[in-house]
């Protein structure tokens, strides 16, 4: 695949995991009540944004009755709802909600994807699945290499699935790889780690940042709040070379 577009075609075709394709095409058929009348995408979802993105934003699978409804990223669902406001209120989106392809929105110098383009039962992949998915993540990368300047990461499966793919060059010679420490940086909010290329010249260092997913867990229970997830999203920003606006908040 030469570009992203190409890749995104070729993601969207892809039946490597037998359990996965089952899962993802049962939950197409069946669907879920508030949905029956819609036709869902069931297939593995690719990547969504700039196609010359300075940050790309990495999460973790597409949502059952979300992504893999709608067929883009973080689209149709609580968690897309959290970060989508995110990123228009700190200047990275042209709206706060996310509902469907065609709806309107672009992002400003961001892609997201996620290291499993497939809904997974009970959103657990394996971590066979995992490592079978990872090409795609190493290809877009690789067509990124020119622009891309910073990441976030959220939630530690991410976190976990991200770091090989940064440490190993391409096997298509899209990109030379980074130089990941050891032991591996540790997942957290707020981690921050900058990753030098592995071939100085062949590629800009990469700036990684972390953030607890945007799971409803985190998010109904206060432990990922909408401030928290902008500073995180504003200061990558910086990090990558855009101009993030500051939230308008309530005064305390």
């Amino acid at each position: 695949m030469s570009d992203l577009p190409a890749l995104d075609a070729a993601v969207s075709e892809c039946r490597a995991c037998p359990r996965l394709v089952a899962w993802r095409e049962e939950v197409a058929v069946t669907k879920r009540a508030a949905f029956r009348d819609e036709t869902y995408w069931g297939r593995p979802v690719p990547g969504f944004g700039a196609v010359d993105a300075r940050l790309l934003i990495v999460g973790l699978a597409p949502a059952a009755h979300g992504a893999n409804r709608t067929g883009r990223m973080f689209t149709g669902d609580r968690s897309g709802d959290v970060l989508y406001a995110a990123l228009h209120a700190v200047g990275l989106a042209s709206q706060p909600t996310s509902v469907a392809i065609g709806d309107g929105l672009e992002l400003y110098g961001v892609r997201i994807t996620a290291p499993v383009r497939c809904a997974p039962p009970e959103n657990k992949p394996t971590p066979d699945e995992r490592d079978r998915c990872r090409p795609w993540l190493a290809r877009e990368l690789a067509l990124l290499r020119d622009t891309v300047r910073a990441v976030v990461v959220l939630g530690g499966f991410g976190w976990q699935a991200l770091l090989p793919v940064l440490a190993t060059p391409d096997p298509a010679g899209g990109h030379p790889g980074w130089v990941v420490p050891r032991p591996r940086p540790a997942f957290g909010h707020g981690a921050h780690v900058t990753l030098a290329p592995a071939a100085p010249g062949e590629a800009a260092p990469l700036e990684v940042f972390g953030s607890y997913h945007v799971s409803q867990q985190n998010t109904f229970t206060g432990r990922l709040t909408p401030a928290m997830l902008e500073d995180v999203l504003a200061g990558a920003a910086r990090a990558a070379g855009l101009e993030p606006t500051t939230p308008q908040r309530p005064e305390s």
